[in-house]
């Protein structure tokens, strides 16, 4: 894809437990749209919870992500809710082949200005989101989405 002026592209490499891999783009685009694109394999069929966490660190695997990303101080709850975090994607849902195959398009998630995602992690986790109507303690917070099983950080892609 050609890079188009006011266009802004990132890219996160996933990895995680077992034989997870995956690759995401992000591109910007000048309207304030970010198009998430990206295929992650080995994976356990159905829905996985799937967001932006706050820290680019994994120096203890997925685990040092830190929590959702939600610099607007939000409750947990679905890509469509107007109450939610803004690193709240939803679920990712995997075939019988073990691959996800994501097309996500979100206005709360840039890759450029104050609350940028660059240099922040990808995180798929074990259990679906329950978008924060599940009831559970952690449905606010988490989606109870369960453990984290692969992630990786949003760099800049390059135009070249």
């Amino acid at each position: 894809m050609e890079s188009t002026k006011g266009t802004v592209k990132g890219v996160a490499l996933i990895n995680g437990d077992n034989s997870i891999r995956g690759s995401i783009q992000f591109v910007q685009h000048p309207s304030g749209i970010t198009h998430v694109t990206g295929r992650i394999t080995g994976l356990t069929p159905g829905l996985h919870g799937f967001h932006i966490h706050a820290l680019g660190d994994t120096t203890n695997g997925c685990n040092s992500t830190g929590p959702h990303f939600n610099p607007l101080k939000k409750n947990h709850g679905a890509p469509s809710d107007e109450e939610r975090h803004a690193g709240d994607l939803g679920n990712i849902a995997v075939g019988h082949d073990g691959v996800a195959e994501i097309s996500i398009s979100d206005v709360h998630i840039p890759l450029s200005g104050v609350h940028s995602i660059l240099g922040r992690a990808v995180v798929v986790h074990a259990d679906p989101d329950d978008l924060g109507r599940g009831g559970h303690e952690l449905s606010k917070t988490t989606g109870n989405a369960g453990a984290r099983v692969g992630c990786g950080i949003i760099g800049l892609q390059s135009s070249v």
